[in-house]
């Protein structure tokens, strides 16, 4: 038995998902039962879905990188290229 789904999503993702599935050789009804199927196959969605919260080191590396540019010798620079600049010039 078939049924009918309506869903309600932004146009520009619409098209832009389209366009890959059509390069992909397949049309969104067929994207979207793959999808189905694979939340069935899995008990749940087929990919990782979470909040990008850091882990203990990243967070400690993070406060130790901030408390280290607050030293008043820190130099600071805007982009990669200053700071090689800054580098050769020593």
């Amino acid at each position: 038995m078939k049924t009918s789904m309506t869903i309600r999503t932004d146009s520009n993702v619409k098209q832009q998902a389209q366009r890959i599935f059509s390069a992909l050789g397949v049309d969104m009804s067929t994207a979207i039962n793959a999808f189905l199927r694979q939340v069935i196959y899995r008990n749940g969605f087929p990919f990782e879905i979470r909040l990008e919260v850091p882990n203990r080191i990243t967070r400690e590396t993070i406060a130790e990188s901030e408390k280290m540019l607050t030293h008043a010798n820190a130099k600071k620079f805007s982009s990669v290229e200053e700071l090689f600049e800054d580098l050769n010039a020593e």
